[in-house]
Order: C-alpha cells, then sequence, then structure tokens
C-alpha cells in the first residue's frame, strides 16, 4: 500500500502544488489540444477558466470578508460563547492535501473514472483534480476515527465516487436548461456540493405534496427583474442584504453603505464570472464533439469541472445572502452546535444544490436551506477534532488562532457524508453489533434515497428532452 500511496505522490503532487486554477489551466488546455483543438483556442480556454476560478474565488473572499465582522459584531450583542472557530474552507483544502493518503486517494477515483467511462457507467471525464479534497476529506475522517482503517476509506471513498460520476450525469440536462448551454457543450460537474441533491429533493417533494401554493408566490431573479425593473434587479438584491446585515450588526451609516455596495458589486460579479466557465469550455467543446462523431460513433461526454459555472443565475448569491443572518440565528440557538459560523458565513457549500434540485425557486431555496443549515452546522461540530488535530500534524492550524481552540468549517460540503465517515469510521475502531447496525442502517438509507433520487431525475429529464423535442417541432412548423 505504500508503493501506491508513493505512485500517487509522484503523479500528482507537482500538479497540485500549483494551486486549482494553474492547474485547471494546465489541464483544459491540455485535454484541448489532445481533441485536436489549435494550441492558440486550447489556451485561450484554459486561461479563461483559470481567470474564472482566480475571480470567483477573489469575489467570495470579499463578500465574507466584508459581512464577517458585522455578523460578529451581531453575535457579540447576544452575549452568547460558541467555542469552535469557523476557518472556511481553504484552510480546510490545504490539511486535506497535506496527507499523502489523499493522493492515494485521487489515484483511486482517476482510476474509477476512467473503469465507469470504459464500461458506459458514466458519461462525465471528471477534470476537476484539485477538488477531489471534498472527498478525499472523507476518506481521511474514516482513517481517523477507525485508526487508520485504509480498507474501509477505501471502501467508502469509492462508493461515494460512483455516486458523484452518476450524479454528473444526471443534472447535465438541469445545467443546459438553466444556464441556456447548447446540447453539444459538455459542462457539468462532480462536485461535493450536489450530493446533497438527495436530501434536498425529499423537502422539494414535500413542499410539491402539501404546499404547493408556495409556488404562487416564488420567483426566480429574471421574473422579478422583469415585474419591478431595476429593483429587482442582481445588484440591487446585493444592496438590499449588504444593508440588513449592517443593519443587523449595528454598524455605522458609513459601513452600512459599504456593506450594501460590496453586496451589489459583488452580486454582480459573480453572474458575470459564472459565464466565463461555460466559455472556457467551449474550445473542449468543440474538440469533443469532432472527435466522438470520428472515433466513437457519436458517444456523448461531459467534462467535469467546479460548481462556480452555475454562479451566473443570481438566485444561487441572493440566497446565499439570505441564509447567512439565518444560519447566524440557528448557530446561537441549535443545541449540539458549538461553531460560530463567520468563514463559512455565505453557504456556497449549499446554495448550487439547492439552485439545482428546485430549478433556482428563491423561496423553495430558502425554506429548504434553513432546514439544511443544521445538519452542516452538527456536521462541522462532530469533525473539529479531526479537523484541528489534523491542521496540527501537517503543519496547517491557521496563524492568529490560540492552539487551544478547535477549528472547522461550518458549511463544508458533503455533510450527510461526513456524519456517514464518523460512522464508519467509529466501526472500525470498535467493532461490537451496535456500531454495525448503524453503519448498515445508515448505508441503506443513504443508498436507497439516492437510487429514489436518480429515479426522480431521469423522469425529470425525460420531461426535459420531451419540452425541448416539442419545442423544436413548432419552431420547425412556423
Amino acid at each position: 500500500m505504500d508503493v501506491i500511496i508513493d505512485f500517487a505522490n509522484k503523479i500528482f503532487k507537482p500538479l497540485i502544488d500549483l494551486g486549482a486554477p494553474p492547474m485547471m489551466f494546465i489541464i483544459l488546455a491540455f485535454l484541448a489540444m489532445l481533441m485536436r483543438v489549435k494550441p492558440s483556442k486550447a489556451i485561450e480556454g484554459g486561461l479563461k477558466l483559470a481567470i474564472a476560478l482566480t475571480g470567483m474565488g477573489a469575489i467570495i473572499g470579499i463578500l465574507t470578508g466584508s459581512f464577517a465582522p458585522a455578523l460578529q459584531d451581531f453575535v457579540k450583542s447576544t452575549g452568547i460563547q460558541l467555542s469552535i472557530t469557523d476557518v472556511g474552507w481553504a484552510p480546510l483544502a490545504t490539511i486535506t492535501w497535506g496527507s499523502p493518503f489523499t493522493l492515494y486517494f485521487l489515484l483511486l477515483l482517476v482510476i474509477l473514472n476512467i473503469v465507469m467511462l470504459i464500461f458506459k457507467k458514466t458519461n462525465t471525464l471528471d477534470v476537476d483534480i484539485f477538488n477531489v479534497w471534498h472527498l478525499a476529506i472523507v476518506g481521511l475522517i474514516v482513517l481517523y476515527y477507525s485508526n487508520n482503517n485504509l480498507l474501509l476509506a477505501t471502501l467508502l471513498v469509492l462508493l461515494i465516487g460512483v455516486m458523484k460520476f452518476i450524479n454528473a450525469d444526471l443534472m447535465k440536462p438541469t445545467f443546459n436548461d438553466m444556464l441556456k448551454m447548447p446540447s453539444t457543450n459538455p459542462t457539468t460537474t462532480t462536485h461535493m456540493n450536489f450530493m446533497l441533491n438527495p436530501l434536498i429533493m425529499v423537502f422539494d417533494k414535500i413542499i410539491d405534496k402539501f404546499f404547493p401554493f408556495i409556488d404562487k408566490y416564488d420567483f426566480d431573479a429574471t421574473t422579478l427583474n422583469k415585474k419591478i425593473g431595476f429593483w429587482g434587479s442582481k445588484f440591487a438584491i446585493g444592496v438590499y442584504l449588504g444593508a440588513f446585515v449592517g443593519l443587523l450588526g449595528q454598524q455605522s451609516v458609513k459601513e452600512i453603505f459599504t456593506l450594501a455596495f460590496t453586496g451589489g458589486m459583488c452580486l454582480e460579479l459573480f453572474s458575470v464570472i459564472g459565464t466565463w466557465f461555460i466559455g472556457a469550455v467551449e474550445p473542449l467543446s468543440k474538440g469533443i464533439t469532432d472527435f466522438m462523431s470520428k472515433r466513437l460513433k457519436g458517444r456523448t461526454f461531459n467534462i467535469g469541472i467546479d460548481w462556480p459555472f452555475v454562479a451566473a443565475r443570481a438566485e444561487m448569491w441572493a440566497v446565499a445572502n439570505i441564509l447567512a443572518p439565518i444560519m447566524l440565528i440557528i448557530a446561537l440557538v441549535l443545541p449540539g452546535n458549538k461553531i460560530l459560523p463567520l468563514g463559512g458565513i455565505i453557504a456556497i457549500g449549499l446554495t448550487p444544490a439547492l439552485l439545482i434540485v428546485t430549478r433556482g425557486r428563491v423561496l423553495r431555496m430558502v425554506i429548504i436551506g434553513t432546514f439544511m443549515l443544521p445538519v452542516f452546522l452538527w456536521s462541522g461540530t462532530i469533525i473539529a477534532p479531526f479537523v484541528t488535530k489534523t491542521a496540527k500534524s501537517v503543519g496547517a492550524f491557521p496563524k492568529g488562532i490560540s492552539d487551544s481552540v478547535l477549528i472547522t468549517h461550518s458549511t463544508l460540503e458533503g455533510p450527510v457524508e461526513k456524519f456517514l465517515a464518523v460512522t464508519v469510521g467509529r466501526l472500525g475502531s470498535e467493532f461490537n453489533i451496535q456500531n454495525l447496525f448503524l453503519v448498515i442502517v445508515f448505508l441503506a438509507i443513504y443508498i436507497l434515497l439516492f437510487a429514489w433520487y436518480v429515479k426522480q431525475m431521469k423522469k425529470r429529464n425525460e420531461e426535459y428532452k420531451n419540452a425541448v423535442q416539442n419545442k423544436s417541432s413548432e419552431k420547425q412548423v412556423v
């Protein structure tokens, strides 16, 4: 096993050390040239993707950094103490990539992806190597709680990996529809964000069954903008939310204006940068289409990249900002929570999945998101000892934070999978009937829920396909 881990480190580590934007530039440009795309076009696509990733990270950093002090002031005004520090996603990515096992999990997932492509169990080639850390951390949690039972960690990572690749295919028609992408564009994602889709869909179906009247009052950003003009525009929504955060934190008039303008700027730029991701993949898209038609009898392939291409939809960011103060209030009163959510206050680990399952219906997104937030807070709380100890062991504990403080991320992607990892890990460290029963029940519910979700998505995709065909037929008649 040490040989495999060393092999994975030698292959992937130089690329991973570059960071996400340079790595994705190299991978996308290389794949495009492999598909006979002109070098200039291939490099152009790679550069656009790298710039889009850099821009999205910068805007998220600005928004989180601007809102956090005001929200922290609000918490202080309540007098409630929460002991675990929310450091956001970046330190956790550093911690995860600091483990040699992460590259081992990456190698496993690359092999799994290739095998599934060969046997036509997926049409998605996952090139989003950097974000493998979101699944790798699940394996590391199993290792932590099981006294390094690598077999259990491997099996769980592979199981979730299979589901991620299948899910990327299932979501593709929704991406095409919501983002107005042509059917030839191969863009999709295998990101852990969307492994919450099955649970969100349960709540979405409950609304369908018992509270369908909600949709009478629901809206998406486009509809709102048509009804009330610029008052419903992306930047205006950002202004409202920024001002609300400032008022909540009892900030000065100057600071409230600053937060309002910052919120407006961020929401407008999110949608602009989101469109860059789709354009970045166009050269590769043409190359793949030509290659498949010539060599593989027209088989359709998707390319899995990072999730921010969905950021073009303003609903995602509007709901993320609405959920920020809601999450703070929940954190203050939620039994079992010990996190002060600041680093993850803009819940990008949740809102992309809400967007896709609800198809951008804002009221549904807010209602379901409110029910999902406790899952994230409990998950972040339970993995805090693991995160803290691992950070110290790899020399990645954030500076400026006391060594006695526990750290975590409040909205880390895949909260359900973190609970599953802890449950499986505990079975590895203490094999008994109770722990075995818990693992069997948890896995059964997890797999059956995913199977139900697959059935629902296939049905939805078929309806979308029929609608597209009908629309095409109507145009031909005209």
